[in-house]
């Protein structure tokens, strides 16, 4: 086991990780589309200003240096004060104590970094619940993930739900990010709904007009290509509702939705609906490789939970977000003599 960096990493290491990610993937997620070796060094190295994410891999040690075939790996991003973890460990190897050592050396280096907590995500169905659990990670919040297929979608209906938004607000398409003009007035709808949400909020969000334009740079540096919708109130020029959705050159078969936010005194004139919408038949222009996609609410969330079942969604996997004392957390990893 050896700290990793993707930077410096060999072409054979970064295909050797994409093939441990799709072995993953193929035991925990069979109907995810498989990860391609595009871009993958630039996903693992690229953070915000201000964040780090530090890497370290299992590998077979017998083979010469540059051409390991890496079988594990554990990631930590530190971003503000928590380290948020990812554990990738091949489905053959697991059960075997590797993804304990793993743990052991990253929350190991978040302690000595300062950090006091470690979160991490854990999908329903899989190992990854009962591991964390046992080692003292507590729940925090859960998510549903809800896919759409594509060539499933009403498109006559949908045309309906993009046309039915109230008078005096008008919807705009931004691919690559919105405008610089728009990059204050975004960002604060952004802030307010951060101030509605009480997750862990795992996922860097930017609410600052320059951490904002920071945060989309950072998505194209990653391979990850946003796309942005807007509801604008025409009397006011406020952002009154966004959705942000991304298409990761890893997997450009499946887009990931970031935010949909509609700001509270706006709520009620079909924006969410008009918005998510307008971003499908969009996205089916300007992304024909697209085949699905894929998004994640809270439960309690059943506003946007019902739109997203007119829309099409079909309700998949719980997420649960967990979290743990990065102290205590290493006490229990020490190895026992």
């Amino acid at each position: 086991m050896r700290e990793w960096d993707p930077r410096s990493a060999s072409p054979a290491e970064v295909h050797s990780l994409v093939e441990t990610v799709n072995a993953v993937l193929a035991a925990d997620l069979p109907d995810d589309p498989p990860w391609r070796d595009v871009q993958v060094r630039d996903y693992l190295a690229e953070t915000m200003p201000g964040e780090r994410r530090i890497c370290w891999v299992a590998e077979d040690d017998r083979l010469p240096e540059g051409e390991s075939e890496i079988y594990a790996l554990v990631s930590i991003l530190l971003l503000g004060d928590i380290g948020v973890l990812e554990i990738l460990v091949r489905p053959h190897l697991r059960r075997r104590g590797l993804g304990r050592e793993l743990l052991a050396v990253a929350a190991r280096r978040a302690y000595l970094e300062g950090f006091s907590s470690i979160g991490v995500e854990a999908i329903g169905g899989t190992p990854a619940i009962a591991f964390y659990e046992a080692l003292g990670f507590e729940r925090e919040y859960v998510e549903t993930r809800g896919v759409l297929s594509l060539d499933t979608v009403d498109w006559a209906a949908l045309g309906a739900m993009a046309s039915g938004i109230s008078s005096g607000y008008r919807v705009e398409y931004h691919p690559g990010g919105p405008p610089a003009e728009l990059l204050e007035p975004y960002a604060r709808a952004k802030a307010e709904a951060q101030t509605d949400e009480d997750d862990l909020d795992l996922t860097p969000r930017s609410s600052d007009p320059e951490r904002l334009r920071e945060s989309l740079d950072t998505l194209h540096r990653r391979g990850l290509k946003p796309y942005i919708v807007l509801a604008i109130h025409e009397a006011t020029g406020a952002v009154a509702g966004l959705t942000e959705l991304v298409v990761p050159a890893q997997h450009p078969e499946r887009a990931d939705q970031y935010d949909t936010i509609v700001v509270r005194e706006h709520r009620g004139y079909g924006i969410d609906r008009a918005i998510k919408a307008r971003m499908l038949f969009e996205l089916r222009a300007a992304e024909p490789g697209l085949r699905q996609v894929q998004t994640w609410n809270a439960q309690h969330n059943e506003s946007m939970l019902k739109v997203n079942a007119e829309l099409g969604y079909q309700s998949d996997r719980d997420w649960y977000e967990y979290i743990a004392d990065v102290g205590q957390l290493v006490q229990r990893l020490e190895p026992h003599s």
